[in-house]
C-alpha cells in the first residue's frame, strides 16, 4: 500500500507500515546518498518502535484473551 493510500485510509497502523516500507526501500536503494543514511536509519527505528507501541497498546486494550470472571458477591456481616 502506498503512503498516500494509507494516509487516506485513516488507519494509523497502515500508515506507519507504509512509511516503514518506504524508508526501508529508500535505504536499500543504491542511489540514496550516504549523507541521508543515518537520518533514514534513525527514522526507520522510530517508526518500528511506533508500530510496536501501537500493537502493544491495542493488545492491552483488547485484553490478554482471558475470559473475564464475574465479580464476587459481597456479604454484609456487620
Amino acid at each position: 500500500m502506498s503512503v498516500e493510500a494509507a494516509a487516506a485510509s485513516g488507519d494509523e497502523r497502515e500508515l506507519l507500515v507504509a512509511m516503514r516500507n518506504k524508508v526501508a526501500k529508500t535505504l536499500d536503494d543504491e542511489r540514496t546518498l550516504a549523507r541521508d543514511l543515518a537520518a533514514l536509519t534513525k527514522r526507520l527505528r522510530e517508526i518500528t518502535q511506533d508500530i510496536a507501541a501501537l500493537d502493544a497498546r491495542e493488545e492491552q486494550e483488547g485484553g490478554d484473551g482471558a475470559e473475564e470472571s464475574p465479580d464476587e458477591e459481597w456479604a454484609d456481616d456487620y
